[in-house]
């Protein structure tokens, strides 16, 4: 992730970040399905994702054989994705940095991908420039995302409801809020000539309890929860257990609904 060390609580949440999110591996699977046939793949592409994280959305590359870098502010992070191999791959190149600069020469790559990490970037312009500037002729930029599943969503927003009764996360979810709605992609490619083609890569179903996502949140799994001190979470926390309690009206309740993987592709000049 792109963020500075100083505010990186990834390397808190390292080992439990795959299980508390949505994209599994047989999925991600489907995902490189799609990705090789949209970018025309051949053993010789190679990809970088910069916000590596624990090497979901690329680990079924780096088994296929392809050449893979990834740049992750959070060592933590790249030791979950180091564990997924009995030793490192040679095909498989993981750099401890701040991910929004990107140390490589030019025309270095065949694909870069992001996940949906530009908001972490404090100079977005700046940063898809150094895109541009790794990418090889005819290279490819998919920007990405998982859709988070709309129960999954709503949940949060009962959370994010109790959390904007406390000034301080309010505060920070309408800064966050602000700089994602700053970010337009589209508008920094189409003035270079280039145009988006958006695609959704897989669509799954995503089921989980309301006690397990009330585990998720107590964990501290996600950045809205590190925005409030650690006697004030708790409070938040047992506040929404006895909302969830009322609301669903059991723990076990099972929540189901659709996850997406979006896509938006631009080849490079």
């Amino acid at each position: 992730m792109a963020r500075e060390k100083k505010i990186n609580y990834y390397d808190n949440i390292a080992q439990i970040y795959d299980r508390t999110r949505w994209l599994t591996e047989s999925v991600a699977e489907e995902v490189a399905d799609f990705i090789l046939k949209l970018v025309c793949a051949t053993p010789e592409t190679s990809f970088l994702e910069p916000g590596v994280g624990t090497g979901l959305n690329v680990l079924p590359f780096v088994k296929r054989g392809y050449s893979v870098t990834g740049i992750d502010i959070s060592s933590e992070m790249l030791a979950q994705f180091r564990q997924k191999f009995n030793e490192t791959p040679q095909n498989l190149k993981l750099i401890h940095a701040d991910a929004s600069h990107l140390p490589f020469l030019d025309n270095s790559f065949d694909v870069v991908l992001t996940v949906h990490m530009l908001h972490f970037v404090s100079d977005w312009r700046a940063f898809l420039d150094d895109i541009n500037r790794v990418l090889k002729p005819g290279g490819f930029y998919l920007n990405c995302q998982w859709i988070t599943p709309p129960a999954r969503k709503e949940f949060e927003d009962y959370f994010r409801a109790i959390l904007a009764k406390y000034e301080g996360g309010k505060q920070e979810s309408k800064r966050i809020n602000a700089i994602i709605q700053e970010i337009d992609v589209e508008e920094y490619f189409y003035g270079r000539g280039v145009k988006s083609n958006y695609f959704i890569a897989k669509e799954w179903t995503v089921k989980n309890t309301v006690r397990e996502l009330l585990s998720f949140l107590k964990s501290r799994a996600y950045g809205l929860c590190w925005q409030v001190p650690d006697e004030m979470f708790n409070e938040i926390m047992n506040e929404l257990e006895e909302f969830c309690i009322k609301h669903y009206g059991s723990l076990e309740e099972v929540l189901s609904s659709e996850a997406k993987f979006e896509i938006w592709a631009y080849r490079a000049v």
